[in-house]
């Protein structure tokens, strides 16, 4: 097999190489794509870093949201929230290779950062607008924040892992995010001073959905949670009457970092 294709083959099949290129076409030039895999072999040979190019990450984001596209997401303002959002910026550096892959990466201290479609699929259903004010439990990096920035007024989020917490107020801070205040704390009684909320948006799977969530949501709004055990957990919709009832549904089977916190131990 020629040297290209062993390169090309290596990058579809898992994309192993630490080296960022621009993802090819399926229908695009095949000789230019060995060009710019053997471009590329050839610096990683003589030890020439790539540099960060800006260029090949918003074409990348760009093949993220045809991606999650294709898996259903319509909603025009989700997508093109998605296609501003630098993914790359969210993970840890040795991971920026894989930020626009449809996968959940991990960002340390046992948490992860969702999957492109999942953080896309549960801001399409909170149908959120631009005068919205959401509250977001699980800040994690602070990439769901951020997409949510996009979309509404503003954006409340706790998060229980201190470390966590502070470096995506740092980032978010860098990155320019001005409509989104970070919390340090127990999510699961949610952030009672700005209650209550237009929409709730939970990133860790809870065992139940916790009460104090319910009472700070809006009437009229719209809660998007992930509940059960860690091996069966099903997303889940609910949705607050304007008389204040509680309606619920199943989305699609999910898999969730369980919540942190003394309020999710086992009933006895």
């Amino acid at each position: 097999m020629h040297l290209g294709d062993q390169f090309a083959s290596a990058w579809e099949k898992d994309r192993p190489c630490g080296i960022i290129i621009p993802e090819p076409n399926r229908r695009g030039d095949l000789a230019v794509r060995r060009i710019l895999i053997w471009a590329s072999a050839l610096m990683l040979v003589a030890g020439i870093a790539l540099p960060i190019d800006t260029e090949v990450y918003r074409k990348r984001r760009a093949w993220m949201v045809k991606t999650i596209q294709r898996e259903g997401i319509k909603d025009k303002r989700v997508l093109e929230a998605m296609a501003e959002v630098p993914r790359h910026e969210f993970v840890p550096d040795n991971l920026r290779r894989y930020a626009y892959e449809n996968r959940p990466l991990p960002i340390g201290f046992g948490q992860t950062i969702s999957q492109p479609y999942i953080v896309a699929l549960m801001t399409e259903l909170l149908k959120v607008d631009k005068d919205d004010v959401v509250l977001e439990i699980g800040t994690g990096s602070g990439y769901q924040a951020a997409v949510l920035s996009k979309l509404v007024k503003k954006v409340y989020t706790i998060e229980i892992i201190k470390e966590l917490g502070e470096a995506a107020k740092e980032r978010l801070r860098k990155l320019g995010y001005k409509n989104v205040e970070v919390k340090i704390g127990d999510g699961y009684y949610g952030w009672k001073e700005h209650a209550p909320y237009d929409a709730i948006i939970v990133t860790c799977a809870a065992r139940h959905v916790p009460p104090p969530l319910l009472e700070q949501l809006k009437p009229g709004g719209r809660m998007c949670i992930p509940v059960g055990s860690f091996m069966y957990q099903n997303l889940i919709l609910i949705e607050k009457t304007k008389d204040g009832k509680i309606k619920q549904r199943s989305v699609i089977p999910v898999m969730f970092v369980p919540m942190l916190g003394p309020n999710l131990k086992p009933r006895r």
